[in-house]
């Protein structure tokens, strides 16, 4: 096993730190109070290649691999977790599923655009009814001579109001169940497409959140993915490298409250001491280290393996359950360490908390 990051992945991630510090730190505060998607920042991470970072660079992406991805997400919400999720979701869900799935002709039509930043990409599967449950999948597909009619909702997607390309996934034949499910490409501005926002989050406020509305949408043929009936085994594989940047989401929020917590503890001072003099804040501030620690370990192990080529479902889903719930404890003890403090807006530790729920 190897331990350490190459010269290059930590030139990365100073690159990414030092990007957090300038432009995300001061502002996120101010994101999360407003709800606002913060659309200029968005794009100058496209400027950095950061929109593409797994696109292969013939395609006008990055070419980084999961390992890279994870250390990009990381960074980022160690200062936002709402940008983190934008990240996230932009290069792993409808990007890569164009990128891993799509023929040659949409990879030359759509990827550019979003591996720079210029469009946003939006990736459809929940509904009101059912979440990755494809048998209970509502929205449906007819063909109709060269296109398809598209009907029905989707719920809770992630740039859904701020997305340009969409990666929708609907039933082409209810009788095959989860083998009757295909994907498609669609776009704003198509005939019966609407997206409505989904406000007052607990938490994520600056990630824009969505509901996709479709009404006898007509989408050409030539922008289904894969064959028919494909859709829910590449949304398996879509789903299993989204696990590793979720994890990497959830270490980066845990990390970024722990630096803060830690800060903290050396600058508060209580009956002529720091905090972080006391056992039992040392208490704290140690499993928090552990544990996150461990969460670093099962995250790397996770992209490694699929860099590789090898089997990495089983530790992708390890990876973001131990991460996610690490970072609930740590955010929550991040908190407590900050007593009263912890409990209002001035201090940043009360949106990390919110962010990792």
């Amino acid at each position: 096993m190897h331990f350490n990051h190459s010269p290059d992945q930590e030139m990365l991630r100073a690159t990414v730190r030092r990007f957090v510090q300038e432009r995300v730190v001061p502002n996120a505060r101010e994101w999360d109070r407003e709800h606002r998607f913060p659309r200029d920042v968005v794009s100058e991470l496209g400027e950095m290649g950061l929109m593409g970072i797994s696109v292969p660079e013939n395609y006008g992406g990055s070419g980084f691999g999961s390992i890279e991805t994870a250390i990009v997400v990381e960074e980022v919400a160690k200062g936002d977790g709402s940008l983190a999720l934008t990240v996230a979701s932009h290069n792993g869900l409808c990007t890569g599923h164009i990128s891993m799935f799509a023929n040659e002709g949409q990879k030359d039509r759509y990827l550019g655009a979003l591996s720079s930043g210029q469009k946003l990409g939006a990736w459809g599967l929940s509904e009101p009814g059912c979440g990755s449950d494809a048998v209970a999948m509502e929205t449906n597909a007819v063909r109709d001579g060269d296109a398809w009619v598209l009907n029905g909702s989707k719920i809770f997607i992630t740039q859904g109001t701020v997305a340009d390309v969409f990666v929708v996934m609907a039933r082409t034949d209810r009788d095959k169940g989860s083998r009757g499910v295909t994907a498609f490409i669609l776009e704003r501005g198509m005939a019966g497409f609407t997206q409505n926002p989904i406000l007052h989050k607990l938490g994520m406020r600056a990630s824009d959140t969505a509901e996709l509305h479709f009404e006898n949408v007509r989408v050409p043929d030539a922008n289904r993915i894969g064959e028919e009936g494909e859709g829910f085994i590449q949304t398996l594989q879509i789903l299993d490298k989204g696990r590793i940047t979720i994890g990497a989401l959830a270490l980066g929020l845990g990390r970024g409250a722990f630096d803060h917590a830690r800060r903290y503890a050396t600058e508060r001072k209580q009956f002529g001491k720091p905090l972080s003099d006391f056992q039992a804040i040392q208490f704290k501030l140690a499993d928090m280290a552990t544990e996150l620690d461990a969460a670093d370990l099962l995250v790397r192990r996770a992209a490694a393996l699929c860099d590789e080529g090898q089997r990495f479902g089983r530790e992708a889903s390890m990876c973001k359950l131990f991460a996610s719930e690490a970072a609930m404890r740590a955010t929550d003890q991040a908190i407590q360490i900050h007593g009263g403090y912890g409990y209002t807006a001035e201090f940043p530790v009360e949106r990390y908390y919110r962010d990792a729920k």
